[in-house]
């Protein structure tokens, strides 16, 4: 069994791959203190839960926008699993060129979705990822990563707005029943939700531009369930695309 573990500034995503399939998946919130005795544990219990065992692991790959917890995630893997540890980064084989002015740049997050997309695709696409941030990211027709744009997200916009405006309040953002608000509360998911799919189809009409207007667009990410009915340029949302990316480079690295 294969653990796919993806470290983004908010959450922790995390899948189980028996070979080719995913057979579990979930969350976790992201600690950038967490010991490595305290990931083997989330980590083990998490598998306990869904019937599946810790001593069947015989690979954990790892992408990771917190430095902090890579040696933490290494340690992990050689104490409590003894199992092969891969870390997506420069010296990982992805199998896809990088044409941005500074490759040791780029977050292993934004390869591996450009490289699960254009895997799913074979030819020119988008992703787009709705996390802390929302990351767009475009492959060309010959599989090369060519660079992208970022966007804040969701969630960090919410807080900020929140923090800023005493008199208003914090909401779960919801796909909102009409444009017009007739609450704080409706005006500000109407705002949040439309607002944001606006940004999102701005952003992939210009890129689609540059790229090709038959560049496919796969939207993941925690947000992107709300956020992609309500765009016009959106064609697919894939809540494991990050995952399978990291299956895959971990394949490629055997």
């Amino acid at each position: 069994m294969l653990l796919a573990v993806d470290v983004g500034n908010t959450q922790t995503h995390v899948g189980a791959f028996s070979g080719a399939e995913l057979i579990g998946d979930w969350r976790l919130a992201t600690r950038g203190d967490s010991t490595a005795d305290e990931l083997a544990l989330a980590l083990s219990g998490s598998l306990q839960f869904r019937d599946l065992e810790w001593s069947a692991v015989e690979g954990l790959i790892l992408s990771t926008v917190v430095p902090r917890l890579e040696p933490e995630y290494e340690r992990l893997s050689e104490r409590h699993l003894d199992a092969r540890f891969l870390l997506v980064g420069p010296a990982a084989r992805t199998g896809m060129p990088i044409r941005i002015d500074n490759p040791r740049e780029l977050g292993s997050d934004r390869l591996v979705n450009a490289v699960s997309a254009y895997e799913k695709v074979g030819g020119r696409c988008l992703s787009v990822d709705f996390g802390t941030s929302i990351n767009f990211d475009a492959v060309s027709a010959d599989g090369e990563y060519l660079g992208g744009v970022i966007a804040p997200g969701l969630e960090v916009s919410i807080e900020a707005l929140s923090s800023r405006a005493a008199k208003l309040p914090r909401f779960q953002l919801t796909e909102p029943e009409v444009a017009i608000g007739r609450s704080t509360q409706g005006a500000l998911q109407s705002g949040f939700a439309y607002g944001f799919a606006g940004l999102v189809d701005g952003v992939v009409a210009r890129l689609r531009d540059e790229l090709g207007a038959d560049a496919t667009v796969i939207a993941t990410g925690g947000m992107a369930a709300t956020i992609a009915p309500l765009c016009e340029n959106i064609d697919e949302v894939d809540p494991y695309l990050t995952l399978r990316g990291l299956r895959l480079i971990w394949e490629r690295n055997r």
